[in-house]
């Protein structure tokens, strides 16, 4: 299984990729988590991408294409993958095309959770997160006992700065700008399952199970 992971924020990518990683026995394969290894193992690539982090500036198409490509050229991904955050752009998804045609392969899939804006927006803007454990809150979901007291430690349950309305809908807008082509071009290509990612983590992904026929 060669995948990719598309979706806006808030469509339960992260749920899904750890569903799928474990029942197709695949890396899940994020470019963050490929950018702090590099950064942190001090390796050629990362100490180039991390020029562009601490100016806190877009790390440039082709670093992001030679770090996912130095990536799934090792062992554990010969078997397959799953791709969570990249390709992110058109130029980025005809890079990977060429890479794996280099290694005589193709994407099996492209998996797009799609799920309408208004119940997004509800999801994301109605997130909470203990400020010292880290635990997940949503205030009409899954509301801590007391307000705004993590029911785990007792730490303060506060809301993210990037869980504000405003910023959320402008997480939309960039993503629909940047996204839309990459969908159009999978779609070209015939290999895009379209996903409706509403219903709970467990049915969202027996669609995705029962769309990929394996």
């Amino acid at each position: 299984m060669k995948l990719v992971l598309l979706g806006p924020p808030g469509a339960g990518k992260g749920t899904q990729a750890v569903k799928i990683a474990e029942k197709y026995q695949i890396p899940h394969i994020s470019t963050g988590d490929i950018f702090r290894k590099n950064v942190k193992e001090g390796t050629p690539l990362g100490v180039e991408a991390k020029k562009y982090m601490d100016k806190g500036a877009l790390v440039p198409d082709e670093l992001v294409v030679a770090l996912v490509n130095d990536r799934l050229a090792q062992e554990d991904c010969r078997g397959g993958f799953l791709l969570d955050g990249f390709p992110r752009t058109v130029f980025q998804a005809e890079e990977l095309d060429k890479f794996l045609k280099g290694e005589g392969k193709a994407l099996t899939a492209v998996v797009d959770l799609r799920v309408d804006e208004d119940e997004l927006l509800e999801r994301m803007i109605g997130r909470r997160v203990c400020r010292s454990c880290g635990a997940p809150y949503h205030v009409k979901n899954m509301p801590p006992k007391k307000e705004g007291v993590c029911d785990h430690c007792g730490g303060e349950v506060y809301q993210r700065a990037d869980d504000t309305e405003e910023t959320v809908k402008n997480r939309f807008l960039v993503y629909k700008e940047q996204t839309m082509p990459l969908v159009a071009y999978y779609e070209k290509a015939g290999c895009l399952l379209p996903i409706e990612g509403t219903g709970g983590p467990e049915r969202v992904f027996g669609a995705i199970v029962e769309a990929l026929g394996q």
